[in-house]
């Protein structure tokens, strides 16, 4: 049984533990192997802890079966995150979060960035109705040691 609910400053370490592993898993080819490894839970879910307890947009978290599997971030029109544990990827968790996200929308559409060569992520959202807009931006990471290409796509509100 999974539920989504708002996340709280307590479900911190769970966030920063699925975003370091879903990275990890999702991003494995993409993204330097160096980097990957690099990536610290603990000082992801500091980051989460601050971005929760001030209020910097929304968070929700689904649970299954109790356990905290995904975490999605947003604001009224756009999607910033929407991460799940690997173990529980194709098991329409991450469909059960993302339409959750998309019932707390406001405006007439919403947008979110994925990495252009991400085809698992990018495969995901046409599926729920986002289309490639056709900007495209570059972001650096990692003291710009890292360079990500980013794809923005849009997808209409009811």
């Amino acid at each position: 049984m999974s539920t989504v609910r708002a996340a709280t400053v307590a479900d911190a370490p769970a966030i920063g533990e699925i975003h370091v592993r879903s990275w990890q898993a999702a991003y494995a080819g993409l993204i330097p192997e160096d980097f990957l490894a690099r990536l610290s839970a603990s000082s992801r879910a500091a980051s989460w802890a601050r971005r929760i307890g001030e209020g910097s947009g929304q968070v929700l978290v689904i649970e299954d079966d109790g356990v905290v599997a995904g975490f999605a971030a947003f604001d009224p029109g756009r999607l910033y995150a929407l991460y799940l544990l690997p173990e529980y990827w194709g098991r329409g968790l991450g469909r059960t979060l993302h339409d959750r996200v998309v019932e707390e929308f406001s405006g007439d559409s919403a947008v979110l960035w994925v990495l252009a060569t991400n085809e698992r992520a990018k495969a995901f959202y046409v599926r729920r109705g986002w289309a490639d807009d056709g900007a495209r931006q570059t972001e650096t990471i990692d003291d710009g040691r890292v360079t990500l290409e980013e794809m923005r796509f849009r997808r209409p509100l009811p």
